[in-house]
């Protein structure tokens, strides 16, 4: 099992979880984070002049999937949330020991 990590654009989300469900995948976590890559924030014009925002909003994706299907999730969701701008994110792909399905007792694959 792998998880499949994505940092993205907050008006992506919609279209990311779209294209995960298309393929079956609905068991998905959504984080709201901060954060910044190799731009280091943005400078924005306001009233009184430039400022720097440091850190950007984004969302944290998360799915776990069985390895075999990794490629399609990640394609899915660098399609979706793909806008060809800098701060379109990154995806990360985590091994995953074991899990367990808290209400049942279920362990490994079938817990997905």
């Amino acid at each position: 099992m792998k998880k499949v990590e994505a940092i993205i654009r907050e008006e992506r989300l919609k279209a990311a979880i779209a294209g995960l469900e298309e393929h079956g995948y609905f068991g998905l976590t959504v984080t709201e984070v901060s954060g910044r890559g190799r731009q280091k924030g943005l400078t924005l014009q306001g009233r009184s002049g430039q400022y720097q925002v440091d850190l950007l909003p984004k969302i944290k994706l998360e799915v776990v999937v069985m390895d075999g299907d990794v490629p399609l999730i990640v394609n899915t969701i660098a399609r979706s949330a793909r806008t060809g701008e800098i701060g379109d994110g990154k995806i990360f792909v985590i091994p995953v020991d074991d899990a367990v399905r808290i209400r049942t007792g279920e362990v490994g694959e079938d817990t997905i």
